[in-house]
């Protein structure tokens, strides 16, 4: 029972042991997990030579002043030489990472506060995104985390708000540019849920008290330093009634106190804590889970190392079989931390997640990427597993021992016949590719 705990923990709330880490974590897996919530001292070295989203963001401003090929030409050329540097970087702190939990919550966080690099622009500020905005606030509070995401600039330019300007504001009056998609997405997926307490009015109430939350790369005047910017000359005047709330006019205020009001909203407490219990436990969450992490939400005004320690205390997350299904990435993760891989080779790893169904930086709504195995584990899905396996296999050396890495990589939830036929491989490359290939291996 130590060691399938001790598994549970690497995988449920990781991504898979590395060799000699069940025996490192010991009979205590929950006392493990909880050391890890603990904010950030300072970011992982593998991260120290990338740049920030802002001198990103001035050079595609630059680009798009001079004309639309250089634009285009510019934005490419960026996303060429951030995005694999980006993933790159990320992907050496999850394979080594000794805090695999804080990895799984800055992916989880990641996910739920989505950009995209369906949006050209937004590719090449993925990965800073994640890195200025996730990864500080991972085991902060929740409302800290929302205003921080909203405000960057990445996401300002995902969902079309740079040039959102009040149709009744001077900016507005002489440029078209009123957007509702962030105020929906706000609502939508980031904090009420698609079945919240809102409606069109309260969309568009929302998407106005947005207007001129914009950047410094944009026209006009300064400061042009790629940073967060309020426009107040784009801002909608007057009064807004949002969620049955009369907001005075109040410029940059009017959107921060409806975004802190959000996050203490109880149907954003609820939400959150269903996606958590459906990511940590089951597909379909159980109510009495998903209850208590709503409490614990609501009751320490988003807390969000309280509500990591309370997913660790969930009995429901320890419960056998593992059910969840690893997605691409987790799968990718899993096996590069099973046998230890050192060296990352990033674009060979990009075209594996675009072929295994999760393009990095790529999720393909806001809504992120699904988190439900009937969305990964389809027929064609599943050979393509298979068939990366096979591929991964074919590169292992033929020193490593496909009974000794299925102990490492599944052993505490292996079937006897799933061992015995690892063992009985003709060969290293079929042993291994066995290992990842298994539906042990498969879940989490």
């Amino acid at each position: 029972m130590t060691t399938l705990n001790a598994y549970i923990a690497t995988n449920r709330f990781g991504f898979g042991p590395r060799p000699g880490e069940l025996v490192r974590i010991g009979d205590d897996a929950r006392r493990w997990l909880k050391a890890q919530v603990q904010r950030e001292t300072s970011p992982p070295a593998a991260f120290d030579h990338l740049p920030m989203a802002a001198d990103i963001v001035l050079e595609i401003a630059n680009a798009r002043r001079a004309d639309t090929q250089t634009y285009r030409a510019t934005v490419d050329r960026l996303s060429n030489i951030h995005a694999p540097a980006e993933f790159q970087a990320r992907m050496e702190v999850m394979t080594q990472s000794e805090a695999p939990f804080h990895e799984r919550l800055v992916q989880f966080w990641s996910n739920h506060f989505t950009v995209s690099g369906e949006e050209p622009q937004v590719l090449p500020l993925a990965g800073a995104y994640e890195r200025e905005v996730i990864r500080p606030h991972v085991f902060g509070r929740f409302s800290e985390l929302l205003l921080a995401a909203i405000r960057h600039p990445a996401m300002l330019m995902y969902l079309d708000n740079q040039y959102s300007f009040g149709p009744n504001s001077p900016l507005g009056q002489r440029v078209r540019g009123f957007s509702e998609r962030l105020a929906q997405e706000i609502l939508t997926h980031h904090t009420l849920g698609p079945k919240g307490p809102y409606g069109q009015d309260d969309v568009k109430a929302l998407a106005n008290m947005l207007t001129g939350w914009s950047h410094g790369g944009v026209g006009g005047r300064g400061p042009h330093d790629g940073y967060f910017r309020f426009r107040p000359t784009g801002h909608e005047p007057g009064p807004k009634r949002f969620l049955g709330k009369l907001y005075l006019e109040a410029g940059v205020e009017e959107a921060e106190q409806a975004l802190t009001f959000l996050a203490g909203h109880h149907a954003t407490a609820h939400f959150i804590a269903t996606k958590l219990v459906q990511h940590f436990v089951a597909d379909d969450p159980p109510p009495a889970a998903v209850r208590a992490i709503t409490r614990v939400l609501y009751d320490t005004g988003g807390d969000l190392a309280e509500v990591s320690t309370a997913l660790v205390d969930l009995d429901a997350a320890w419960a056998t079989p593992l059910t969840k299904v690893k997605a691409p990435y987790d799968l990718v993760v899993s096996i590069l931390r099973a046998i230890d891989q050192q060296e990352i080779w990033p674009k060979s790893l990009m075209y594996s997640l675009r072929d295994l169904g999760q393009e990095v930086y790529h999720p393909r709504t806001p809504a992120g990427w699904s988190d439900r195995a009937e969305d990964w584990i389809v027929h064609d899905a599943l050979i393509r597993r298979i068939e990366w396996a096979r591929e991964v296999a074919s590169g292992i050396p033929r020193t490593v021992d496909p009974v000794a890495l299925a102990e490492v990589a599944i052993g505490p939830v292996a079937s006897p016949t799933t061992l015995n036929t690892i063992a009985e491989a003709p060969s290293v490359e079929a042993g291994v590719a066995l290992v990842f290939a298994s539906a042990e291996f498969q879940r989490r």
